[in-house]
């Protein structure tokens, strides 16, 4: 097996397009629009949640469609970027904290802190989401 030395980090314009995507996602929640969120995937991206793994732009846009008339009706979600690594000219590894914030609720309350990993791809000029991964942040 051949290694390399550490990953790189992003031009700043990249670690720009590549941090906006948290905003991005936070916006497309704001307005519990699953359009607007699994537009931010490629065709073939992935979502895992606890408990959730959903396969395609298609079936993210369907679970949370369904989900903001459910479990995440009237919820919010907030997150920060953590660090940024390149893996390569058109794809990277985003880390953040955050989590959902239930009705009423200012803050992330511990038990629904996450920690994320965002594999990020370069298509077409624009930044997308090919695989969304969260853990608890808490293990309480």
């Amino acid at each position: 097996m051949t290694t390399t030395g550490p990953l790189a980090t992003p031009s700043s314009s990249d670690q720009v397009g590549i941090a906006s995507l948290t905003q991005k996602v936070m916006a497309a929640w704001a307005y519990h629009d699953a359009d607007g969120f699994a537009d931010l995937f490629v065709e073939d991206g992935t979502m895992i949640l606890a408990g959730v793994y959903r396969n395609g732009r298609e079936e993210i846009r369907e679970y949370l469609t369904e989900a903001y008339q459910g479990r995440y009706k009237g919820t919010q979600v907030t997150g920060k970027p953590l660090s940024v690594r390149s893996l390569g000219p058109d794809s990277a590894v985003l880390l953040s904290y955050g989590g959902v914030l239930e009705p009423g609720e200012s803050e992330v309350s511990s038990r629904g802190a996450v920690r994320a990993s965002w594999v990020v791809v370069k298509r077409d000029g624009e930044w997308r989401l090919a695989a969304y991964q969260n853990t608890p942040a808490n293990t309480e």
